[in-house]
Parts: structure tokens; sequence; C-alpha cells
């Protein structure tokens, strides 16, 4: 498995991660390049033109290539860096990710709340079960996600999880096979990558009861 939390899998091109020095797959990986300015830019969406310069989708690996200045080492040139560049790169991915559920509620492949949850797991239509990080326990237990690799996501809180359904918050959400949910879960790895605390726990605190509707 890659830093980022992502299974790898052979048909994946390799890019060198430029603080641990490993190889890995690129969907574990995060994009940057170097604008005309010399300020380094996230590219989350590994779009831009110009030559990436990447490191592994985890926190403590970001922070030590700006500590160590290893942007510039790879750029061959001058790297202005942004403030913050690790939170600036977990509010992009959260971003794409909440974008991402969104699109795939709106192509009918996404669902949320307890009993339609339920009902999608029940009749084998649950690819992946995606649950608030800050949901209660309790009621998080009372649903099973399917087998695999890429059967759950447990990044998000309710109020993120909201965001991609138009309602306040959401505890309970799932997706169905397709191209949606595979690119769902790869950048919910990433954002994982980004969150991971010390035991391999996602931070986030119960902050609400869990509701049948929610």
């Amino acid at each position: 498995m890659t830093r980022g939390g992502r299974e790898k899998e052979q048909d994946d091109p390799e890019r060198k991660c430029i603080a641990s020095g490993e190889s890995q797959p690129k969907p574990g990986l995060i994009r940057f390049c170097v604008g005309p300015d010399g300020q380094l830019v996230p590219d989350i969406a590994g779009k831009l033109p110009g030559r990436g310069i990447y490191v592994s989708a985890d926190r403590d690996l970001i922070d030590k290539a700006v500590k160590k200045n290893l942007f510039t080492r790879a750029a061959r040139q001058p790297v202005k860096l942004p403030d913050g560049l690790a939170d600036l790169v977990e509010q992009l991915l959260l971003r794409r990710v909440v974008d991402l559920i969104s699109m795939a509620r709106k192509a009918g492949d996404a669902v949320m709340g307890y009993e339609k949850v339920k009902d999608w797991l029940v009749k084998g239509t649950a690819a992946t079960l995606i649950q608030a990080s800050d949901g209660s326990e309790r009621g998080k237990t009372k649903l099973h996600p399917p087998e695999g690799a890429r059967g759950f996501i447990g990044v998000l809180t309710a109020g993120e999880m909201g965001l991609a359904f138009g309602r306040e918050r959401a505890i309970h959400a799932a997706l169905a096979a397709g191209g949606l949910r595979t690119r769902v879960v790869e950048e919910a790895a990433r954002l994982a990558g980004l969150r991971v605390q010390a035991g391999g726990q996602v931070g986030g605190e119960t902050a609400m009861k869990d509701t049948k509707n929610a």
C-alpha cells in the first residue's frame, strides 16, 4: 500500500517522491509544478503544464520537503513556497473529494441517509460506504462496508459530507460502482494522508448524535 493509503496497482505509472526517495504509483502522490513567476503550485488534478515534482500524499513528507528546501533542489531553480503548503494541499484535496461526490450524486451514483445507504448495502448496489469521522461510533457500527480494499471512506466530517449533498451535515453515504467511485476513493486516500494522526487515526471528534436521516 502507498503512503497515501492507496493500494498499489501495477498498471499505474510510478514517480519518485522527493522527500522519501521512494517510487510509487502517481495516484498516491501529489504533483507540484513551478509557475513562470517561480511560485510552487500544487497540481492536484495533475494536468498543469511543465515538469512535475512529486511528494507522497503524506503531511509529514510535504513538511519535510519544505523544511529541507527539497522543492528548490528538485526544480533546480529558486522556488517560492506558499505559506502552510500542507494545509493548502489538504484544502484542495478536500474540495476535490466533495466535488466528485457531488458529481456522483447528480449522476445517481451516490446516496446519503441511514435508510437509503442500508438499502443499497443490502441490495449490493453500494460499492463504497462513506461515514463521517465525527459521527457517533455506535451509529456507524450498524452499517458494514462492502468487502474489498475500496469499500470504506472515513476521512470526511459530517459537515464536509453535507456539502456534497446540499445538506448541513451527513453521516452515512454510499457510492455505486463506476468511474467516479474510483476517483473519489483515490482522492479520499490522498486526503487521508494529509489528515492522518499518530496511530493511524483520522482526526475528528464525535460532534453529533447519529440520526436515521443523515
